[in-house]
């Protein structure tokens, strides 16, 4: 009897399998003759919760990911880095203080805190972290400052974009580049109204504008171009007409612009500076040498929000400044080199070591930006399976939103390119995990594929 009921068990969850799966291939066909996509540029893999196979359509071995790369980044940083982990900024100085006078420079230094002064932290918005420096200066007891605000910005390599992010991308918010020191997340924002400035977030350090905008529209098609280092910034594209839009971009020397505050701060704080600020890649630049922060003296030590809560947005509102962070951590944590190259290379060696085949993956970033990634959905599966039996697993799907179609998911978007990947508990109980990835897509904006991923509701 008992021998019976487990072949109907089996037999009752085979035919329900083959069901899912005959449906999934109905509607992907439909998919693919509807829009005239090719087959090679389509990849879908479908499992239960346990890893058992259910659907694949593999017209590629790796396809470009969009966002949907970033469950690679967030899985390997929860676990190599610890969910507790938390970057660091300090604040030191140089010299002798006498009688409330620093003889010397006021430095800041971090371990490359994308969060620092970001607004998505109630605790860690940029007046917080103005508040506890101006607070330790004057604890420490300076009232005057002979020397220059210093930001150490040397903690990571000189290369803060990735290679192979496409020039349309860099100077927009969504294309911030990585610096030993960031701040507001090296992003400004701009509220035009037709193609006039009318404000600035902040006031934007040492940066002319070239503008060649144009009126017209309903929405804003609009494109800013800044390069790292460059205090030239171009703007061109459309606007519409008559209402004021805000449009953000990507800051071009966030070091640069966080010592520029500071020197700010300390003149509403009633402290007098004699110096100047600067940055030790400006200083570079300038062939001179550059200034390493004190390890002695350091009146602030400043935390970031732990990592559990920065993948929590990574995933959530897909930071890509979060991912490339994390590439350079890891990078430099693991291998002793802060490069784009060197942490991406850790990232693949990570998911090769827990099971997936490097034939399958083939990183050129850690969000995704880049259309040089090139993966299967397959593996895209195998990471969100193994991230599913780990004990950071909660902070990991905490962070995948809920998508129009109410299914829980990280999505990719890049021209011509949409992805989703994430969990599905179906109406009947079963728990499903998923990937899909179309290139050269011609189709009606990601309704068609989450047309094809309902069937698994």
């Amino acid at each position: 009897m008992k021998k019976t009921l487990t072949v109907l068990i089996f037999s009752v969850q085979f035919f329900s399998a083959q069901n899912i799966a005959q449906r999934l291939d109905k509607v992907t066909k439909d998919l693919m003759d509807s829009s005239g996509a090719i087959a090679s540029n389509l990849s879908f893999y479908v499992s239960d919760e346990n890893g058992n196979f259910i659907y694949e359509y593999q017209g590629s071995k790796g396809l470009s990911t969009a966002s949907t790369q970033k469950i690679f980044t967030a899985g390997a940083a929860l676990e190599t880095l610890g969910k507790s982990y938390t970057y660091k900024t300090t604040s030191s100085y140089s010299g002798n203080l006498s009688g409330g006078i620093l003889n010397g420079n006021l430095f800041i230094s971090s371990n490359g805190d994308p969060t620092l002064g970001s607004w998505r932290y109630e605790a860690y918005k940029p007046e917080s972290f103005k508040k506890k420096l101006m607070e330790a200066i004057k604890t420490a007891g300076i009232t005057k400052i002979s020397g220059d605000v210093v930001i150490d910005d040397s903690y990571f390599d000189h290369q803060t974009i990735p290679g192979g992010w496409p020039w349309d991308d860099l100077g927009n918010y969504y294309g911030a580049g990585v610096w030993g020191v960031n701040w507001r997340e090296n992003q400004f924002d701009i509220n035009i109204n037709g193609t006039e400035f009318k404000s600035f977030s902040y006031p934007l350090e040492g940066v002319k504008w070239l503008n060649d905008l144009s009126t017209g529209g309903s929405s804003d098609q609009s494109l800013i171009f800044t390069a790292p280092h460059s205090n030239t910034a171009l703007i061109n594209g459309m606007l519409p007409t008559g209402k004021t839009v805000t449009v953000s971009g990507s800051a071009p020397n966030p070091p640069l612009q966080l010592a520029a505050e500071v020197k700010q701060w300390l003149k509403e704080s009633g402290i007098e500076i004699s110096g100047k600020v600067v940055t030790n890649s400006q200083l570079e630049l300038d062939g001179k040498p550059v200034l390493e922060a004190p390890k002695d003296n350091v009146i602030l030590t400043y935390q970031s929000p732990t990592l559990d809560k920065i993948v929590y947005w990574f995933l959530r509102k897909s930071v890509n400044l979060y991912g490339e962070t994390f590439i350079k951590t890891l990078g430099k944590e693991k291998k002793g080199n802060s490069s784009f190259k060197s942490g991406v290379a850790f990232l693949k060696e990570f998911w090769k070591s827990k099971g997936i085949n490097p034939n399958m993956i083939n990183f050129a970033d850690g969000s995704g930006l880049s259309p040089q990634n090139y993966v299967a959905a397959k593996a895209e599966v195998q990471a969100l399976l193994y991230a599913k039996k780990q004990p950071w697993f909660e902070a990991y799907y905490d962070g995948f939103p809920v998508q129009e179609n109410g299914m829980k998911m990280k999505s990719g978007t890049m021209r011509d390119t949409k992805s989703f990947a994430g969990y599905q508990t179906a109406k009947d109980g079963k728990k499903y995990v998923f990937s899909i990835i179309i290139n050269n897509y011609q189709g009606n904006g990601s309704a068609e594929l989450q047309k094809i991923l309902n069937v698994l509701k």
